[in-house]
């Protein structure tokens, strides 16, 4: 340091003491400074104090020369203490050169730093106040510094700050958040303690609420939760579950919507294999679970955000049970606010002017829309992109479900393979929910929905199938589904007629959608029926696995959660027109043996038991017609509606047809049938064998059909058991002639015309053998093809 230099009014023995390397004399130096400067403040003379500050600060503090730092560290604190309450009016002056030495190399220096500011402070209390920021950020810098006595220093500085800070009631905290802000992301271990101890502090003062600025740094903390010390963890979910319970305290001042951006991103785990990442996944689901049942509606337009995050959790395994609970308990509460309100249109649909706009095309929100919210979902740091919630404005309270968003989310989780069973379940559950609750809006949707949720039907789960029917039925039976044409039949003579339960017309457009029941149990089928009956065989035509291990189930479960008559009815329609006879046959026995033997169609069985209505003869002419592709499934059909004459003129007939393994099994499983209980009144009318003698005849046909085997056995000691008709007559003559004039009475309300179905018979079994012999001159002039 230049010796000749002045440095007036500090005398050249100060200024030699303070560049002295011997603390001892550097001390004595500053005793000398505050001594002169108390006699300044004195004279009132505040230039001369400025220029002591000033000197001890660029030509000590800020020195090339160490000792000389040092020498002006130690000064610049006794000006401090010399100035006492006065020290206020010149902190810029004393705290800026002193945090500069924060970032000595030397960690000595550094520590002169940390105490020479710690006097400063002690000295100047609450007027530090408005230089906070750059306190805090000096002090970040030495939390995290290597040597253990700066850090032991800070420590000491940090809490004169933290306690100064919680006395005073003048804290600046929208001055301070932009650097907690900044400061939050920090990933050193001391900066992240120093960090979360702070929000720890100021969210206990009750002067500071510092729940108005928590969406600027919930990010942040979740971040903090994630560190690898067990201290920070914990400090850091204390903060949180304070936060919680303020936020519960006082639900209507919380910024719910720009906080859930946060949520959103931590409840989805990017990396499963590290632990810290359940901690936040959990913590920002029990949040999330949180926020909705206290914000109620207002979450509404965010809901495909939320679900985005909560609908893989419900998959989860026993490892993240708590996870998985607040997840499902977070579905549970959102699909609660869905309700039937959400289901009006908006003046601003209507108009285009403001809102979302309404898509003619039925589809939820463009490619680039979905990539957009997808790409957001990834990250993790820098929430201010993310576009899955937008704070609501002020000027329109108005709630508005975000229907497209949803739908567009379940879409993507049911198109997903990797999708576990319960997430596919609580997909088919919203989407079931979501046509239930708004039915007008959701069957814009159906046209993309609806493949998808025909190729559900081969999931591996039968509940995943239950869903996925009470979806499909609630679309083919809801009155918003109604259109001016009921089905896509080919041609317009051969319409098929629903069968409507509760005195619903059918095809009629819904003009009071709101007062109908919408339920499956008393549906009304719309247009989405026919066609889902079309594609339902077209899915067994090309999966016959599916046929085989499913179909009788999926066909039972469709009868119960809609009209029987209407499934067999159209069923029947469909198969009459089927190009491959095989498949036909096959879904005729597989229809056959669900109607003869499911508890679900009792109801139906009783109605076409005795053809004594229109609507009765009409069903069974339509069963026939198809039942037709299978020979066995006709007559069978025959014995329920008791069409016994019929039934034996069939059997006639089948003498000229090509009896196989397949057709003698089908045989033998009709004779077992009629040892059933299904067919237990049958075997009582051959008691009555004068009135039932084709009965007998068609029995005896089945029989003779039959080679020596167990059915053989089996139909033949029944027919022995038939009785003598001589001795029957023996019976009540009365009784006798009543049961004469039914059967004549039951002939006389038949429509009937049992000619025209037998020829109808011939001609489809005429189909069914071209096309055998068709295959059977194809195998045979193969050149591969070794015949067994």
């Amino acid at each position: 340091m230049n010796s000749e230099k002045d440095f007036s009014p500090l005398t050249p023995n100060i200024v030699r003491a303070l560049n002295d390397k011997l603390y001892e004399k550097r001390k004595v130096a500053a005793l000398e400074i505050e001594k002169l400067v108390r006699e300044f403040v004195a004279q009132n003379n505040s230039t001369q104090i400025r220029h002591v500050i000033q000197i001890l600060a660029s030509e000590f503090a800020l020195s090339q020369h160490p000792h000389s730092r040092k020498g002006g560290l130690i000064g610049l604190a006794a000006c401090s203490i010399a100035l006492g309450k006065d020290s206020g009016l010149y902190l810029k002056e004393l705290i800026e050169p002193v945090l500069t030495c924060f970032n000595d190399s030397d960690s000595r220096l550094r520590y002169y730093a940390c105490e020479a500011l710690y006097n400063i402070v002690k000295v100047a209390r609450g007027a530090v106040l408005p230089h906070f920021n750059l306190l805090f950020d000096g002090l970040s810098k030495l939390a995290a510094d290597p040597d253990p006595n700066v850090k032991s220093g800070s420590e000491l500085l940090d809490r004169l700050l933290k306690d100064i800070v919680t006395e005073s009631n003048k804290f600046d905290l929208v001055a301070f958040v932009p650097l907690l802000r900044e400061r939050i992301y920090s990933n050193n271990q001391y900066a992240r303690q120093f960090i979360i101890s702070w929000i720890h502090v100021l969210e206990s003062v009750p002067d500071i609420n510092l729940l108005d600025y928590l969406p600027e740094i919930l990010d942040g903390l979740f971040q903090i939760l994630g560190d690898n010390s067990k201290e920070i963890r914990r400090t850091c979910e204390v903060v949180l579950g304070e936060f919680l319970k303020e936020i519960k305290k006082t639900p209507s001042s919380v910024k719910f919507a720009e906080m859930s951006n946060i949520l959103v991103i931590h409840c989805q785990v990017a990396d499963e294999t590290k632990l810290t990442n359940d901690l936040i996944q959990l913590t920002a689901m029990t949040w999330m679970r949180e926020f909705i049942q206290l914000a109620g509606r207002v979450v509404l337009p965010y809901s495909s955000g939320i679900l985005t995050a909560v609908l893989p959790c419900l998959s989860y395994d026993d490892r993240k049970k708590n996870t998985k609970e607040a997840a499902s308990a977070c579905n549970h509460s959102l699909m609660k606010l869905v309700t039937p309100e959400d289901d009006e249109e908006e003046d601003e649909e209507k108009s285009g002017s403001t809102g979302s706009p309404s898509r003619e095309d039925g589809q939820p929100k463009t490619e680039a829309d979905s990539n957009d919210m997808l790409n957001a979902s990834q990250e993790s740091v820098g929430f201010s992109n993310i576009s899955f919630f937008t704070p609501a404005s002020a000027d329109r309270p108005q709630v508005t479900l975000d229907l497209d968003g949803i739908v567009q989310v379940l879409d993507r989780h049911l198109h997903d393979s990797s999708t576990g069973m319960m997430t596919r379940i609580a997909v088919l559950k919203w989407l079931y929910h979501l046509y239930i609750k708004t039915p007008r809006k959701m069957f814009r949707h159906t046209d993309g929905l609806f493949p998808m949720l025909l190729k559900t039907l081969s999931d591996e789960s039968d509940e995943v199938i239950l869903k996925d029917l009470e979806v499909l039925a609630e679309i083919a039976s809801s009155p918003a589904g109604q259109t001016d044409q009921v089905g896509s039949c080919d041609s317009t003579d051969n319409k098929l007629e629903l069968k409507v339960p509760d005195g619903a017309k059918t095809g009629q457009p819904s003009t009071a959608s709101k007062t109908v029941d919408s339920s499956p149990s008393t549906p009304s089928m719309n247009s989405y029926f026919y066609k889902f009956m079309i594609n339902l065989l077209k899915r067994f035509s090309l999966e016959r696995k599916l046929l085989e291990n499913r179909g009788a189930f999926i066909i039972r479960q469709l009868c119960l959660l809609l009209h029987a008559e209407n499934i067999f009815h159209s069923m029947a329609d469909i198969l009459l027109k089927e190009e491959d006879l095989k498949f036909a046959s096959t879904m005729v026995q597989t229809l056959n043996t669900i109607l003869l033997t499911s508890a679900e169609l009792f109801q139906l069985r009783n109605q076409l038991k005795d053809l004594r209505t229109q609507e009765s003869c009409a069903l069974f002419c339509c069963l026939y017609r198809s039942w037709c592709h299978n020979p066995v499934a006709t007559v069978s059909l025959c014995f329920l509606t008791q069409n016994y004459k019929h039934a034996y003129d069939l059997i006639q007939k089948f003498g000229d047809l090509e009896v196989t393994v397949d057709f003698l099994m089908e045989v033998d499983k009709l004779v077992q049938l009629i040892e059933s209980p299904i067919f237990t009144y049958l075997r009582l009318q051959l008691l009555d064998v004068e009135n039932n003698p084709y009965l007998i005849k068609a029995l005896y046909g089945l029989l003779m059909l039959l080679p020596q085997s167990q059915a053989f056995q089996l139909l033949s000691h029944r027919l022995r058991c038939v009785p003598n008709p001589e001795l029957m007559r023996t019976v009540d003559e009365s009784k006798y002639m009543d049961s004469k004039q039914q059967v004549s009475k039951r002939a006389s309300h038949s429509q009937v015309d049992y000619n025209e179905l037998l020829q109808h018979f011939d001609r489809v079994q005429s189909k069914h053998l071209e096309v055998r012999h068709q295959r059977s001159g194809r195998a045979s002039d193969h050149p591969d093809r070794k015949l067994m």
